[in-house]
């Protein structure tokens, strides 16, 4: 598997993590974004990792 696709899934996940709690009207900064961010990102590289395996 490529460690470019992997990086890649981590930061789209990562990207729709944190802006899913703006479209609920928290901010960009909260915590919310921040775990956001951080489970969008590891949802991303299973992602990636589910398809290429």
């Amino acid at each position: 598997m490529d460690k470019k696709l992997v990086m890649l899934g981590m930061i789209v996940g990562s990207y729709i993590g944190a802006y899913v709690p703006i479209w609920f009207g928290a901010s960009s900064f909260s915590f919310a974004s921040v775990v956001g961010t951080f489970v969008g990102g590891m949802c991303g590289i299973l992602i990636v990792v589910r398809f290429y395996t």
